[in-house]
Protein backbone atom coordinates (compact mmCIF):
# COMPACT_ATOMS: atom_id res chain seq x y z
CA UNK A 1 0.00 0.00 0.00
CA UNK A 2 1.63 3.59 -1.18
CA UNK A 3 2.38 6.19 1.96
CA UNK A 4 0.05 9.05 1.30
CA UNK A 5 2.14 12.60 2.26
CA UNK A 6 -0.19 13.41 4.84
CA UNK A 7 1.86 16.56 6.11
CA UNK A 8 1.96 17.90 2.76
CA UNK A 9 -0.27 20.78 2.19
CA UNK A 10 -2.10 20.98 -1.17
CA UNK A 11 0.43 23.52 -4.06
CA UNK A 12 -1.56 26.22 -5.46
CA UNK A 13 -0.21 29.36 -7.59
CA UNK A 14 -2.38 31.97 -5.86
CA UNK A 15 -0.60 33.31 -2.91
CA UNK A 16 -3.83 35.13 -2.14
CA UNK A 17 -5.47 32.42 -2.07
CA UNK A 18 -3.60 30.13 -0.08
CA UNK A 19 -3.39 32.47 2.40
CA UNK A 20 -7.19 33.01 2.71
CA UNK A 21 -8.52 29.26 2.14
CA UNK A 22 -5.45 27.36 2.80
CA UNK A 23 -5.94 26.02 6.35
CA UNK A 24 -9.85 24.77 5.22
CA UNK A 25 -7.92 23.44 2.24
CA UNK A 26 -5.45 21.33 3.85
CA UNK A 27 -8.04 20.05 5.79
CA UNK A 28 -10.27 18.90 3.34
CA UNK A 29 -7.37 17.25 1.76
CA UNK A 30 -6.75 15.76 4.84
CA UNK A 31 -9.94 14.55 5.14
CA UNK A 32 -10.16 13.10 1.35
CA UNK A 33 -6.86 11.34 2.25
CA UNK A 34 -8.57 9.32 5.93
CA UNK A 35 -11.25 8.49 3.55
CA UNK A 36 -8.69 7.00 0.51
CA UNK A 37 -6.72 5.51 3.45
CA UNK A 38 -10.22 4.05 4.93
CA UNK A 39 -11.61 2.52 1.80
CA UNK A 40 -7.90 1.18 0.99
CA UNK A 41 -8.03 -0.46 4.28
CA UNK A 42 -11.49 -2.01 3.47
CA UNK A 43 -10.72 -3.38 0.00
CA UNK A 44 -7.27 -4.79 0.97
CA UNK A 45 -6.73 -5.21 4.57
CA UNK A 46 -9.92 -6.88 5.27
CA UNK A 47 -9.60 -10.20 3.49
CA UNK A 48 -5.63 -10.77 4.23
CA UNK A 49 -6.73 -10.10 8.40
CA UNK A 50 -10.07 -12.56 7.60
CA UNK A 51 -7.39 -14.76 6.54
CA UNK A 52 -4.62 -14.43 9.20
CA UNK A 53 -7.41 -15.36 11.53
CA UNK A 54 -9.20 -18.09 9.50
CA UNK A 55 -11.24 -19.81 10.56
CA UNK A 56 -13.16 -18.11 13.64
CA UNK A 57 -16.37 -19.93 13.75
CA UNK A 58 -17.59 -23.28 12.66
CA UNK A 59 -17.23 -24.48 8.98
CA UNK A 60 -20.44 -26.09 7.05
CA UNK A 61 -19.35 -29.25 4.81
CA UNK A 62 -21.91 -29.56 2.17
CA UNK A 63 -22.03 -32.82 1.01
CA UNK A 64 -24.60 -33.61 -2.30
CA UNK A 65 -25.05 -36.60 -1.74
CA UNK A 66 -27.74 -38.75 0.59
CA UNK A 67 -25.94 -40.05 3.90
CA UNK A 68 -24.73 -43.51 4.00
CA UNK A 69 -22.94 -43.42 0.67
CA UNK A 70 -19.14 -43.12 -0.40
CA UNK A 71 -19.67 -39.11 -0.13
CA UNK A 72 -20.94 -39.58 3.50
CA UNK A 73 -18.62 -41.67 4.54
CA UNK A 74 -15.91 -39.63 3.34
CA UNK A 75 -16.78 -36.29 4.35
CA UNK A 76 -17.25 -37.66 7.99
CA UNK A 77 -13.71 -38.63 8.42
CA UNK A 78 -12.37 -35.46 6.42
CA UNK A 79 -14.91 -32.94 8.39
CA UNK A 80 -13.54 -35.10 12.06
CA UNK A 81 -10.22 -34.56 11.15
CA UNK A 82 -10.29 -31.25 9.75
CA UNK A 83 -12.05 -30.20 13.41
CA UNK A 84 -9.68 -31.32 15.15
CA UNK A 85 -6.24 -29.35 13.19
CA UNK A 86 -8.43 -26.14 12.46
CA UNK A 87 -9.77 -25.92 16.23
CA UNK A 88 -13.66 -25.44 14.99
CA UNK A 89 -16.22 -27.69 14.41
CA UNK A 90 -17.00 -28.78 10.65
CA UNK A 91 -20.53 -29.65 10.41
CA UNK A 92 -21.62 -31.67 7.62
CA UNK A 93 -24.78 -30.84 5.99
CA UNK A 94 -25.92 -33.67 3.27
CA UNK A 95 -27.89 -31.88 0.20
CA UNK A 96 -28.88 -34.23 -1.79
CA UNK A 97 -30.66 -33.60 -5.03
CA UNK A 98 -30.62 -32.95 -9.03
CA UNK A 99 -27.28 -34.59 -9.36
CA UNK A 100 -25.67 -33.32 -6.54
CA UNK A 101 -26.61 -29.65 -7.82
CA UNK A 102 -28.29 -28.38 -5.28
CA UNK A 103 -25.60 -28.77 -2.73
CA UNK A 104 -22.48 -27.37 -5.08
CA UNK A 105 -25.34 -24.38 -5.93
CA UNK A 106 -25.82 -23.42 -2.14
CA UNK A 107 -21.53 -23.79 -2.17
CA UNK A 108 -21.22 -21.75 -5.36
CA UNK A 109 -23.98 -18.83 -3.94
CA UNK A 110 -22.31 -18.82 -0.39
CA UNK A 111 -19.89 -15.96 1.33
CA UNK A 112 -16.52 -16.19 -0.71
CA UNK A 113 -14.84 -16.43 3.10
CA UNK A 114 -13.98 -19.98 3.31
CA UNK A 115 -16.45 -21.36 5.87
CA UNK A 116 -19.08 -23.13 3.41
CA UNK A 117 -17.21 -26.49 1.44
CA UNK A 118 -18.65 -28.33 -1.02
CA UNK A 119 -17.19 -32.39 -0.96
CA UNK A 120 -18.23 -32.87 -4.79
CA UNK A 121 -17.62 -36.08 -6.84
CA UNK A 122 -17.43 -35.81 -10.98
CA UNK A 123 -20.67 -34.23 -11.14
CA UNK A 124 -19.34 -30.87 -11.15
CA UNK A 125 -17.65 -32.02 -14.77
CA UNK A 126 -20.42 -34.35 -16.01
CA UNK A 127 -23.21 -31.36 -15.42
CA UNK A 128 -22.31 -28.71 -17.49
CA UNK A 129 -22.81 -31.01 -20.72
CA UNK A 130 -25.94 -33.12 -18.97
CA UNK A 131 -28.13 -30.27 -18.19
CA UNK A 132 -29.39 -27.47 -20.36
CA UNK A 133 -29.31 -25.13 -17.53
CA UNK A 134 -27.61 -24.41 -14.60
CA UNK A 135 -27.90 -22.14 -11.34
CA UNK A 136 -24.17 -21.97 -10.89
CA UNK A 137 -21.17 -22.02 -13.28
CA UNK A 138 -19.14 -24.35 -11.58
CA UNK A 139 -16.20 -22.51 -13.56
CA UNK A 140 -16.49 -19.87 -12.14
CA UNK A 141 -18.51 -19.68 -8.99
CA UNK A 142 -16.35 -22.79 -7.44
CA UNK A 143 -12.97 -22.87 -6.24
CA UNK A 144 -10.92 -25.58 -6.35
CA UNK A 145 -8.96 -26.35 -3.04
CA UNK A 146 -7.82 -30.17 -3.74
CA UNK A 147 -8.81 -33.72 -4.54
CA UNK A 148 -9.21 -35.44 -1.77
CA UNK A 149 -9.83 -39.36 -3.10
CA UNK A 150 -10.64 -41.21 -5.64
CA UNK A 151 -12.72 -45.20 -5.57
CA UNK A 152 -11.98 -47.28 -8.51
CA UNK A 153 -14.48 -48.97 -10.36
CA UNK A 154 -14.71 -52.62 -11.82
CA UNK A 155 -16.81 -54.21 -14.46
CA UNK A 156 -19.12 -56.80 -13.17
CA UNK A 157 -20.98 -59.60 -15.60
CA UNK A 158 -23.68 -62.11 -14.42
CA UNK A 159 -22.58 -65.24 -13.88
CA UNK A 160 -24.87 -66.31 -16.75
CA UNK A 161 -22.96 -64.40 -19.42
CA UNK A 162 -20.62 -66.82 -21.25
CA UNK A 163 -17.84 -64.43 -21.06
CA UNK A 164 -14.27 -64.89 -18.73
CA UNK A 165 -12.65 -62.06 -19.68
CA UNK A 166 -13.13 -58.26 -20.64
CA UNK A 167 -12.31 -59.39 -24.60
CA UNK A 168 -14.25 -62.48 -24.77
CA UNK A 169 -17.21 -59.94 -23.52
CA UNK A 170 -16.76 -57.40 -26.07
CA UNK A 171 -16.92 -60.43 -28.76
CA UNK A 172 -19.81 -61.92 -27.22
CA UNK A 173 -21.42 -57.94 -27.55
CA UNK A 174 -20.28 -57.49 -31.03
CA UNK A 175 -21.92 -60.63 -31.73
CA UNK A 176 -24.80 -60.25 -30.06
CA UNK A 177 -25.72 -56.63 -31.29
CA UNK A 178 -28.36 -54.54 -29.21
CA UNK A 179 -29.36 -58.19 -27.37
CA UNK A 180 -27.12 -57.61 -24.23
CA UNK A 181 -28.00 -54.45 -21.63
CA UNK A 182 -25.84 -52.83 -18.25
CA UNK A 183 -27.06 -51.82 -15.46
CA UNK A 184 -26.28 -47.74 -13.55
CA UNK A 185 -27.31 -45.71 -11.41
CA UNK A 186 -29.15 -43.49 -13.13
CA UNK A 187 -28.66 -41.43 -16.57
CA UNK A 188 -25.56 -39.20 -16.49
CA UNK A 189 -23.69 -41.13 -13.66
CA UNK A 190 -20.26 -42.83 -13.35
CA UNK A 191 -20.69 -45.83 -13.76
CA UNK A 192 -23.54 -44.83 -16.94
CA UNK A 193 -21.23 -42.98 -18.38
CA UNK A 194 -18.14 -45.58 -18.16
CA UNK A 195 -20.47 -48.07 -19.99
CA UNK A 196 -21.08 -45.55 -22.45
CA UNK A 197 -17.30 -44.95 -22.75
CA UNK A 198 -16.83 -48.83 -23.25
CA UNK A 199 -19.52 -48.71 -25.91
CA UNK A 200 -17.51 -46.06 -28.24
CA UNK A 201 -14.16 -47.62 -27.56
CA UNK A 202 -15.19 -50.82 -28.55
CA UNK A 203 -17.85 -50.02 -30.88
CA UNK A 204 -20.85 -51.82 -29.31
CA UNK A 205 -24.50 -51.85 -29.61
CA UNK A 206 -25.99 -52.46 -26.09
CA UNK A 207 -29.12 -51.35 -24.01
CA UNK A 208 -28.88 -49.36 -20.88
CA UNK A 209 -30.94 -49.73 -18.33
CA UNK A 210 -31.25 -46.82 -15.40
CA UNK A 211 -32.00 -47.50 -11.98
CA UNK A 212 -32.49 -44.93 -9.13
CA UNK A 213 -29.27 -45.46 -7.88
CA UNK A 214 -26.03 -47.95 -8.10
CA UNK A 215 -27.22 -50.23 -4.85
CA UNK A 216 -30.40 -50.97 -7.52
CA UNK A 217 -28.22 -51.60 -10.42
CA UNK A 218 -26.42 -54.34 -8.37
CA UNK A 219 -29.90 -55.76 -7.11
CA UNK A 220 -30.67 -55.94 -10.73
CA UNK A 221 -27.57 -57.80 -11.72
CA UNK A 222 -27.76 -60.39 -8.69
CA UNK A 223 -30.55 -61.25 -9.98
CA UNK A 224 -30.16 -61.27 -13.64
CA UNK A 225 -32.40 -58.57 -14.48
CA UNK A 226 -29.33 -56.91 -16.81
CA UNK A 227 -25.49 -58.38 -17.43
CA UNK A 228 -23.21 -56.32 -16.82
CA UNK A 229 -22.38 -53.39 -14.46
CA UNK A 230 -19.53 -50.57 -13.83
CA UNK A 231 -20.12 -49.83 -9.99
CA UNK A 232 -17.25 -49.01 -6.91
CA UNK A 233 -15.04 -51.44 -5.69
CA UNK A 234 -16.42 -50.98 -2.12
CA UNK A 235 -20.10 -52.35 -2.67
CA UNK A 236 -18.87 -54.87 -5.30
CA UNK A 237 -16.24 -57.00 -2.79
CA UNK A 238 -18.44 -58.69 -0.95
CA UNK A 239 -20.56 -60.34 -4.22
CA UNK A 240 -17.19 -60.78 -6.13
CA UNK A 241 -15.91 -62.77 -2.66
CA UNK A 242 -19.30 -64.55 -2.85
CA UNK A 243 -18.91 -65.45 -6.20
CA UNK A 244 -22.43 -64.06 -7.24
CA UNK A 245 -20.63 -61.81 -9.73
CA UNK A 246 -17.86 -61.98 -12.36
CA UNK A 247 -15.01 -59.44 -12.16
CA UNK A 248 -13.42 -58.93 -15.73
CA UNK A 249 -11.27 -55.46 -15.31
CA UNK A 250 -10.78 -52.95 -13.01
CA UNK A 251 -11.38 -49.61 -14.46
CA UNK A 252 -7.54 -48.29 -12.93
CA UNK A 253 -4.33 -47.74 -14.00
CA UNK A 254 -2.86 -50.35 -11.62
CA UNK A 255 -4.25 -53.30 -10.09
CA UNK A 256 -5.66 -53.29 -6.43
CA UNK A 257 -4.75 -55.09 -3.61
CA UNK A 258 -8.28 -55.95 -2.62
CA UNK A 259 -8.90 -57.73 -6.06
CA UNK A 260 -5.56 -58.59 -7.09
CA UNK A 261 -6.05 -60.88 -9.48
CA UNK A 262 -8.27 -58.83 -11.55
CA UNK A 263 -6.55 -57.22 -14.59
CA UNK A 264 -6.58 -53.47 -15.32
CA UNK A 265 -8.74 -52.76 -18.30
CA UNK A 266 -5.27 -52.05 -20.28
CA UNK A 267 -3.88 -55.38 -19.24
CA UNK A 268 -7.26 -56.70 -20.27
CA UNK A 269 -7.19 -54.94 -23.77
CA UNK A 270 -9.32 -51.98 -24.01
CA UNK A 271 -6.69 -48.53 -23.38
CA UNK A 272 -7.66 -45.37 -22.33
CA UNK A 273 -10.74 -47.20 -20.11
CA UNK A 274 -9.91 -45.64 -16.63
CA UNK A 275 -12.95 -44.22 -14.72
CA UNK A 276 -12.92 -43.90 -11.17
CA UNK A 277 -15.28 -41.74 -9.09
CA UNK A 278 -13.04 -39.17 -7.58
CA UNK A 279 -14.08 -36.79 -4.60
CA UNK A 280 -12.23 -33.17 -4.48
CA UNK A 281 -13.25 -29.70 -1.45
CA UNK A 282 -14.08 -26.49 -3.27
CA UNK A 283 -15.04 -23.49 -1.79
CA UNK A 284 -16.87 -20.73 -2.94
CA UNK A 285 -15.39 -18.73 -5.74
CA UNK A 286 -13.74 -15.63 -4.68
CA UNK A 287 -12.56 -16.74 -1.76
CA UNK A 288 -8.99 -15.22 -0.82
CA UNK A 289 -6.22 -17.19 -1.68
CA UNK A 290 -4.38 -17.21 1.56
CA UNK A 291 -7.67 -19.35 2.81
CA UNK A 292 -7.89 -21.59 0.02
CA UNK A 293 -4.27 -22.06 0.65
CA UNK A 294 -4.77 -22.94 4.48
CA UNK A 295 -6.95 -24.96 3.72
CA UNK A 296 -4.94 -26.89 1.01
CA UNK A 297 -2.68 -27.45 3.51
CA UNK A 298 -5.01 -28.90 6.34
CA UNK A 299 -6.18 -31.35 3.69
CA UNK A 300 -3.22 -32.32 2.42
CA UNK A 301 -2.11 -33.16 6.19
CA UNK A 302 -5.09 -35.39 6.71
CA UNK A 303 -4.32 -37.14 3.55
CA UNK A 304 -1.42 -38.30 5.67
CA UNK A 305 -2.28 -39.40 8.67
CA UNK A 306 -2.16 -43.40 9.18
CA UNK A 307 -5.65 -43.80 10.70
CA UNK A 308 -7.38 -41.99 8.20
CA UNK A 309 -5.34 -43.75 5.51
CA UNK A 310 -6.49 -46.83 7.21
CA UNK A 311 -9.93 -46.17 7.89
CA UNK A 312 -10.63 -45.13 4.09
CA UNK A 313 -8.64 -48.19 3.05
CA UNK A 314 -11.21 -50.29 4.85
CA UNK A 315 -14.13 -48.35 2.43
CA UNK A 316 -12.09 -48.56 -0.32
CA UNK A 317 -10.86 -45.31 -0.82
CA UNK A 318 -7.88 -43.63 -1.58
CA UNK A 319 -6.82 -40.87 0.01
CA UNK A 320 -5.54 -38.04 -2.81
CA UNK A 321 -3.94 -34.77 -2.63
CA UNK A 322 -3.12 -32.01 -5.44
CA UNK A 323 -2.69 -28.31 -5.45
CA UNK A 324 -5.77 -26.02 -6.17
CA UNK A 325 -4.21 -25.05 -10.29
CA UNK A 326 -3.71 -29.37 -10.41
CA UNK A 327 -7.86 -29.97 -8.98
CA UNK A 328 -8.92 -26.98 -11.19
CA UNK A 329 -7.09 -28.19 -14.61
CA UNK A 330 -8.33 -31.89 -13.65
CA UNK A 331 -12.06 -30.47 -13.54
CA UNK A 332 -11.13 -28.82 -16.61
CA UNK A 333 -10.30 -32.21 -18.38
CA UNK A 334 -12.70 -34.36 -17.03
CA UNK A 335 -15.18 -31.81 -17.96
CA UNK A 336 -14.26 -32.24 -21.77
CA UNK A 337 -13.77 -35.73 -21.52
CA UNK A 338 -17.60 -36.69 -20.10
CA UNK A 339 -18.38 -34.08 -22.53
CA UNK A 340 -17.50 -36.56 -25.42
CA UNK A 341 -19.04 -39.42 -23.94
CA UNK A 342 -22.28 -37.67 -23.29
CA UNK A 343 -22.12 -36.23 -27.18
CA UNK A 344 -21.32 -39.91 -28.62
CA UNK A 345 -24.04 -41.29 -26.49
CA UNK A 346 -26.70 -39.23 -27.42
CA UNK A 347 -27.38 -38.69 -24.15
CA UNK A 348 -29.59 -35.35 -24.05
CA UNK A 349 -29.12 -32.62 -21.70
CA UNK A 350 -32.32 -32.49 -19.01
Amino acid sequence: MPRWPLHAAPKTTNTVNTRIDGGHALKAARKLITLALATAGATLGLPHASAQTYPGKAIRLVLPFPAGGPTDILGRILGQKLSEQLGQPVVQDNRPGAGGNLGAEQVAKAPADGYTLLLSSPSISISPSLYKKLNYDPQKDLAPVSLVAGIPNVMLLHPSVPAKSLREFIQLAKSRPGKLNFGSGGAGTTNHLASELLKTLAHLDMVHVPYKGSNQAMLALLSGEVDMVVIAVPPAIPQIEARKVRPIAVLSDKRLPTLPNVPTSKEAGVDNFVVSVWYGILTAGGTPREIVNRLNAELARVATLPEVKERLATAGIEPLHSTPEQFSSFISSETVRYAKVIKNAGIKPE
